[in-house]
């Protein structure tokens, strides 16, 4: 696309078909793993139009300033940048969240992650619970949507994480019951006096020496603080299990998202520290992926 010549007919022009065909082509030699619905996705963005909009539009050719974008995008994604990253935004849940460098994207299998909690979360009475390390804040926003009546307070370390998801929380009319707190952990709650009804996390839980398996867009591009945890991966996963009963109320639920390999462990963890009738939910992909628990207090 970037070095193709003047067209000199209608067939060289090119079209929406064309960049489609091209972009897809492209990135699949790259490795980029659905590369035909991410040329959709990058021209759709690059075309400021919805997706569907590309299949009545096929046979229109692109605007220099369309393709200018669209090579820029395409150059960016080969090089492994991840799309979240390039277009600014992730669905998780159905709905639409901002992200950007410095955050987490949304991963599907954290919808279950949600699925839990909704089951632990009364519908028709009001409830408070903590989420540790908000990210983009797509979990605690999404709680929230989902359960008019739950007030949200969340954690996390990254000050790029507190702006992207305090935008998140205006852009989803949630201010009034998301609280975004600063800070490591639990540490900004443990001396408060407040108490929870529930504990919801996507913690860090990869091991350090699984660094250099992760796909390029993860290990080069998200922020490793949200990713790594040690020589286990269980490294924050202990210290909020550790920090937990000193701010859930008796009967509270404990949800964590966590490697399948990792369930087991900390369902023996959360049982030592007081916790109850632990169970592993499987995700989408039927692998273990959420270790939920009640507090006994």
């Amino acid at each position: 696309m970037s070095s193709a010549p003047t067209p000199a007919s209608e067939t060289d022009r090119w079209t929406v078909q064309r960049i489609l065909e091209w972009t897809a082509g492209f990135l699949k030699q790259k490795g980029v793993e659905s590369p035909r619905l991410e040329a959709e996705l990058l021209l759709a963005f690059a075309r400021k139009c919805p997706r569907i909009r590309l299949y009545t539009d096929f046979t229109e050719p692109l605007s220099d300033e369309q393709r200018a974008v669209m090579r820029e995008l395409v150059q960016r994604r080969a090089k492994r940048e991840p799309l979240a990253y390039l277009v600014g935004t992730r669905e998780f849940y159905g709905r639409s969240f901002e992200v950007g460098p410095g955050v987490l994207i949304p991963r599907p299998e954290t919808e279950t992650l949600i699925d839990v909690c909704l089951e632990r979360i009364p519908s028709d009475t009001a409830s408070h619970v903590v989420e540790v390390g908000f990210g983009s804040g797509c979990i605690s926003i999404t709680l929230a949507r989902q359960r008019p009546q739950c007030h949200v307070t969340a954690t996390d370390i990254s000050s790029t994480a507190m702006s992207i998801a305090s935008r998140n929380v205006d852009r989803h009319a949630v201010k009034d019951r998301v609280v975004l707190m600063q800070g490591d952990c639990l540490e900004p709650l443990l001396n408060s006096g407040m108490r929870f009804d529930g504990l919801v996390s996507n913690p860090p839980y990869i091991r350090e020496d699984e660094r250099d398996s992760l796909q390029p867009e993860v290990a080069m591009h998200e922020p490793a603080e949200a990713l790594f945890a040690g020589t286990d991966g269980l490294d924050v996963v202990r210290r909020l299990i550790q920090q937990a009963p000193g701010i859930l109320k008796p009967g509270a639920f404990l949800a964590l998202e966590l490697d399948p390999s990792q369930c087991a462990e900390v369902t023996t963890l959360v049982s030592a520290a007081g916790f109850t009738t632990a169970r592993v939910h499987r995700d989408l992909a039927g692998l273990d992926r959420i270790v939920e628990a009640t507090f006994q207090g």
